[in-house]
């Protein structure tokens, strides 16, 4: 049977990142996809202009359908914009003990404009964080989260801080190859993968939903993140650009 991945996250028009992203990879790894969209953005393949929230008690109503109906195999957490809704994320993880999360801690689009308030880091990193298996930061959002720069001391804070292992992406570094730091309370792990020729659009949110679904799928950790990466490189080499901005990953399947 397909794996249920419960992906919580906002929804851009675009088409390229967000819930549509999720849904896309998801059913390319042979998962399937509920969805709670914690807000509606305002945005192209360009900049984000906008977002405007969804009301909890609505987010509460969807939550308590989907699991009086379905059970879940993983779950993926990208967008979460205001501190309540990470409260809403934490009280729901706690009704699904031992399902693998993944969690995409969104601060910005990768083409530009914020999508959280400041006050989020604390809440992300102090309730939210330790109740999932991995995060999947980019090199500027680990940054910001740790209050740190170099990769190796946001890596370590940030698996000290909050007990969850993470994986800092490299898309945003200047290095010759794009480099992706694993980091566990056990050490650290690279992976080397080539530096392609364009910026891309939901390249994030592309990889965390691939290693949920990954996980959804029964594969540990460590095979879910490697085999991830794999799958995600192979939708940006053949990645197409619909408007005047950023490329999109070719995730069908």
């Amino acid at each position: 049977m397909k794996p249920n991945i419960l992906v919580i996250a906002g929804h851009d028009p675009s088409g390229g990142a967000g819930i549509h992203a999720d849904i896309e990879a998801i059913q390319a790894l042979g998962g399937f996809a509920s969805t709670l969209i914690t807000g509606l953005t305002v945005q192209n393949s360009q900049n984000v202009r906008g977002f405007r929230l969804t009301e909890i008690d609505l987010l509460q109503q969807q939550a308590d359908a989907l699991l009086d109906d379905m059970d879940y195999q993983a779950i993926k957490i990208g967008m979460t914009g205001s501190i309540a809704i990470v409260d809403f994320i934490t009280q729901l993880l706690q009704r699904l003990p031992n399902v693998p999360v993944i969690f995409d801690p969104v601060l910005a689009a990768e083409a530009g404009g914020s999508l959280a308030q400041e006050s989020l880091v604390e809440a992300m990193l102090g309730t939210l964080a330790p109740l999932c298996d991995v995060m999947t930061p980019n090199l500027p959002e680990a940054q910001v989260l740790s209050g740190q720069q170099r990769v190796s001391d946001c890596g370590q804070v940030l698996v000290q801080r909050s007990g969850c292992a993470t994986l800092i992406t490299g898309t945003h570094d200047d290095t010759d190859q794009v480099v992706n730091h694993l980091f566990t309370a056990s050490g650290e792990e690279q992976w080397h993968w080539d530096r392609l020729p364009h910026r891309y659009h939901g390249s994030g949110c592309t990889l965390a939903s691939s290693i949920a679904c990954l996980r959804g799928h029964g594969q540990s950790l460590d095979s879910a993140v490697a085999n991830g990466q794999a799958h995600v490189d192979k939708f940006l080499r053949s990645a197409f650009q619909p408007g005047q901005g950023q490329y999109i990953p070719n995730r069908q399947p």
